[in-house]
């Protein structure tokens, strides 16, 4: 594996009104997020990233999510804002992306077999 100079991260905190709070905690999640220690520039690409050195830092931030108590709500806020950029809850853009579109095909299909038992009822 290639050997990754440690980037600062250029955004560095979720902003705190975008940011949902802790049903279970009462705080904000992100507080509790292991990447906010000492990791930050794993999560984002530098500009003009070689495709290697992109891949092992982006296997690396996994490698910190799945050890992070928070992993479960970073995700999901990455889902729901969209976040563009960078490894959120153990998933890099790319894969949130495709994330998205099953969820959307998933609420479609949902839709229409609804729609078909509504009209299955009224018919019977």
């Amino acid at each position: 594996m290639l050997p990754l100079p440690h980037q600062p991260l250029q955004v560095a905190a979720v902003p705190p009104q975008r940011t949902p709070a802790r049903e279970d905690e009462g705080g904000p999640w992100h507080a509790e997020a292991v990447c906010r220690r000492d990791e930050a520039g794993l999560f984002f690409a530098p500009s003009k990233e070689p495709t290697a050195a992109r891949l092992a830092r982006e296997e690396a931030a996994k490698r910190v999510c799945a050890r992070c108590p928070v992993m479960v709500e970073c995700r999901e806020h990455a889902l729901i804002q969209p976040e563009p950029y960078g490894v959120w809850g153990g998933l890099t853009a790319a894969e949130r992306r495709v994330v998205l579109a099953r969820r959307r095909r998933r609420e479609v299909e949902l839709r229409k077999a609804s729609a078909t038992d509504g009209r299955i009822a009224q018919a019977g």
